[in-house]
């Protein structure tokens, strides 16, 4: 299988939503069950079929989230040299060259991705035209609404 990258970040929160599933969800919803159990017949009990299918939820969350950890490759961008170039984990300020409006992103694994937190997958198009240009190169991101010309205006490793 290939590997994905993911910042450390997005691994801590991955491990901490693992842990809370397997320490805090996963025991109440088998509490859960067995206490609809002794409700009588579960034919007919809404609460044992409510409680089961959340049962599968957790565990396909788990299996979800460990698959990817056992693919992640774990980037820390703060030890890699500082070179001007637009790579994984980097935080890139970007100048509309259109608008002179200025937006900053940093780029991270697709589980990670937040456009309000400014996080944009590396599998975006402004991250894939980006990735590999240094500072003071003008890129052209090919979006849905047209063609946008950026300056990278400053890259960062954070």
């Amino acid at each position: 299988m290939n590997k994905v990258p993911m910042t450390v970040v997005g691994e801590q929160r991955l491990r901490k939503e693992l842990e809370e599933l397997k320490s805090e969800a996963r025991p109440n919803v088998i509490a859960a069950i067995a206490e609809a159990r002794e409700h009588g017949d579960l034919k007919e009990n809404a609460e044992y079929h409510a409680a089961r299918e959340q049962q599968g939820f957790i565990e396909g969350r788990i299996q979800e989230i460990e698959g990817k950890l056992s693919n992640a490759q774990v980037i820390d961008v703060t030890k890699l040299p500082k070179t001007g170039k637009v790579i994984f984990g980097v935080t890139v300020e970007l100048i509309n060259l259109e608008t002179d409006d200025e937006v900053t992103y940093r780029i991270v694994g697709e589980d990670e991705a937040d456009i309000k937190a400014g996080q944009i997958s590396v599998t975006s198009p402004i991250a894939r035209a980006l990735i590999g240009k240094e500072e003071g190169d003008v890129v052209l991101v090919r979006t849905p609404g047209g063609d946008v010309e950026y300056e990278i205006g400053k890259v960062e490793h954070l």
